[in-house]
């Protein structure tokens, strides 16, 4: 039986960075939300958190706004890096599945698959 906690929430540092005590949810996920303007209603449909949780993160946000800015800029920089890195790395990979031919019995489906990639790329 999970059991409920009637404690505060608080702004715990974990290994992933600032965290909303009792989820895993950081506070680099609430600025997410934040920078893309989706209003506090929307974030909380796609977070599990409750409103206090909600609350908890943006006030400490709004108090510590300079060094939490600073941290999310080095979050982001290094979620670059990363994706990068894995791009890069699986880009060969990559090229080498897109020159495979169809698999045999869907030449049909490959041709028709090829046609909307190229209308696509047209439309862009």
């Amino acid at each position: 039986m999970a059991t409920v906690s009637n404690k505060k929430p608080t702004i715990i540092r974990t290994e992933q960075g600032l965290t909303i005590s009792d989820t895993r949810i950081t506070i680099y996920d609430v600025m997410d939300h934040l920078v893309a303007g989706r209003p506090l209603t929307l974030i909380l449909n796609w977070l599990p958190l409750t409103e206090t949780q909600l609350e908890t993160a943006l006030a400490y946000i709004n108090a510590n706004r300079a060094e939490v800015e600073a941290e999310y800029q080095e979050v982001l920089k290094t979620a670059d890096e990363i994706r990068q890195y894995w791009e890069e790395r699986n880009r060969e990979r990559f090229a080498r599945i897109a020159a495979l031919p169809p698999q045999p019995g869907r030449e049909a489906l490959w041709e028709k698959l090829q046609t909307q990639k190229a209308r696509h790329a047209a439309d862009s």
